[in-house]
């Protein structure tokens, strides 16, 4: 009989201590093949299990596209379009908006073997022996960067449907905790079809998470849904006090008290005591006001009596629930957690809404911007709240967003991040790249409005937007490097401390912004610190100073006496710090 350990005799020491390893890590939860679904792409960026020879080894920065920006409205906050790959795309983020993010959705690919996920520049379909392996690299990697940049208030909620919903619910257990799952909305997005062999599947899922206790408390409450289902009742107090429903006065086998089973005179003149009784009989049944409280209701239109032969009396006794107003009189806000459940709002209305903003038909497959409002509507939000989409297609979560601030009076941003993939629409024989062709134009038309399918006039709901794309520089570090890094930093920092107003340009030696009071100085070269000085000093406000520096330590010295208040900061050592520590690669000093 062969030893059951006989399977080890070839492995080298190494592998035996791999082996080792993953026992020792093995726990309830998720574990899929790492080392076979490794995602080629983030090579360029990350070189976790990489050969020391793989080239090239890049960091991302930011590049604006300066033709696309869109600026209609200075008090409005200035909205973020990126374009590149989203795993590059969060590393950047990770400088600009580490722990800054209030809200994250996102709807990825669903990995139904359709097409619907490109992996290595390739397709995955149903027979892949490591389809579910390679989604789970693929989401592992970018959620990661994700729970970075949640503030600790912060909440994702994601899409997704049956072919992976189990994965990611245990994957997410993993990078968020367990404890921070909230719920598993239910969505039905579609009525369904006659057809189905065996069980018609018309729902998906958004899974919904917090980055810590504190984003427990970040949840909104659902203001209509006791009124849809119950406050349905008018009378003449409605104006003040809203719709109603009625509810019986009276109670039985519940605390039982004397002064509590009196009579009331009834609109015929006649007395009835609780349970319709004509006289006070101590049966465990009271009223549930004192005989003050109900004189006060009659008179104020709180209590309410209808005939009925079910009483001896004849008159049954209710008071009003209002919408608005307590059973004191008081106004108050009436409202109940939210629910789980999503069942009118159907996945074609996404489809409808696209061929609203182009004129025809683009795509058949697009979430509808009430879902995404709807889901945003679940949070409590502050007004200058921010929300990322990192995987945002066809930019349906920059719409809402826009559409919710326009309704609610709120001034949140967006981020949105996407590749420029080419699709293939339906046949149709043009192509559209998703960024530049479908996204883009999006938001601009919401921005500055546009004619519908049917010629009708739209207007925009106003706004701001900046266009960047991903670019790269080598990620040695080398002088050259360092250098090649600040050059290409500007865009990064005005990004990071959300200052865009170019007011002086010094070229290749240093730049200075403003938003109101507040600036921010970049220095290219420390030689330029002199007439940065002069420049800056013409300006009065606080400055936020990034100035290059082959260290870690910039020469403060040299801007002592200055009348304006100064913060600093070297670069590229502040994104190096953020680069390293989400790379895992030891950036030598």
């Amino acid at each position: 009989m062969a030893n059951n350990n006989d399977k080890y005799k070839n492995h080298s020491r190494e592998e035996l201590i791999d082996e080792l390893e993953i026992l020792k890590k093995k726990k309830y939860g998720l574990v899929w093949d790492k080392k076979n679904s490794q995602e080629i792409l983030d090579a360029f960026v990350n070189w976790e299990n990489m050969p020391e020879n793989f080239t090239p080894k890049q960091f991302p920065v930011l590049k604006e596209v300066k033709n696309k920006e869109i600026e209609n409205d200075k008090n409005k906050p200035v909205n973020l379009l990126i374009e590149g790959d989203n795993y590059h795309s969060l590393a950047v983020l990770n400088f600009t908006h580490q722990n800054a993010i209030d809200v994250i959705y996102i709807d990825p690919p669903y990995n139904t073997g359709n097409k619907d996920f490109i992996y290595n520049d390739k397709f995955i379909d149903k027979e892949d022996p490591f389809r579910h392996s390679k989604w789970l690299s693929f989401m592992d990697k970018r959620l990661r960067l994700a729970h970075r940049l949640l503030k600790n208030t912060g909440i994702i909620f994601i899409s997704i449907d049956d072919n992976e919903q189990a994965q990611l619910r245990l994957l997410c257990d993993e990078i968020f905790g367990e404890n921070n799952f909230i719920t598993n909305i239910i969505w039905q997005s579609k009525t369904g079809a006659s057809d189905a062999k065996t069980i018609d599947t018309t729902t998906e899922y958004i899974l919904v998470y917090v980055k810590s206790e504190k984003g427990k408390k970040k949840f909104s409450r659902n203001k209509f849904s006791y009124e849809e289902k119950r406050y349905h009742f008018k009378d003449k107090y409605e104006k003040d006090r809203g719709t109603y429903y009625p509810d019986n006065l009276d109670r039985g086998g519940l605390r039982y008290s004397d002064s509590l089973n009196y009579s009331i005179i009834c609109p015929d003149g006649t007395k009835t005591y609780p349970n319709g009784r004509t006289e006070f009989i101590n049966d465990g049944w009271t009223w549930k006001w004192g005989n003050e409280k109900v004189q006060w209701g009659i008179k104020n239109g709180y209590i309410e009596f209808k005939k009925t032969k079910k009483k001896k009396s004849g008159w049954a006794v209710y008071y009003k629930n209002y919408m608005f107003a307590d059973n004191e009189g008081n106004p108050i806000e009436r409202s109940a957690p939210q629910k789980n459940i999503i069942t009118d709002i159907k996945t074609g209305e996404g489809a409808i809404i696209i061929k609203e903003l182009f004129g025809y038909q683009l795509f058949k497959y697009s979430k509808p911007v009430q879902l995404i409002k709807r889901i945003l509507n679940y949070v409590d939000f502050n007004k200058d709240s921010t929300v990322l989409d990192f995987m945002a297609g066809s930019g349906t979560a920059g719409q809402a967003v826009m559409e919710l601030n326009n309704e609610d009076e709120l001034n949140l941003k967006f981020i949105l991040c996407t590749n420029d993939e080419e699709l293939d629409n339906n046949g149709n024989s043009k192509k559209h790249k998703i960024c530049s062709d479908i996204c883009y134009p999006r938001v601009e038309k919401v921005i500055n409005g546009y004619k519908n399918s049917k010629g009708e006039k739209v207007v925009g709901l106003g706004g701001n937007l900046k266009y960047f794309k991903t670019d790269f520089v080598g990620s040695d570090s080398t002088d050259k490097n360092k250098r090649d890094l600040v050059n290409k930093s500007a865009e990064m920092i005005c990004i990071k401390e959300d200052i865009f107003d170019l007011v002086a340009d010094g070229g290749l030696d240093y730049r200075i912004y403003q938003k109101g009071k507040k600036f921010l100085g970049v220095i290219f070269d420390i030689d330029a610190i002199v007439n940065f000085k002069k420049e800056a000093e013409k300006h009065k406000g606080n400055f936020v100073v990034y100035c290059f520096s082959y260290v870690e330590e910039i020469p403060k010295k040299e801007f002592t006496g200055l009348k304006n208040k100064y913060v600093f900061e070297p670069i590229p050592a502040v994104i190096l710090k953020v680069y390293e520590e989400i790379f895992n690669k030891k950036v030598v000093k």
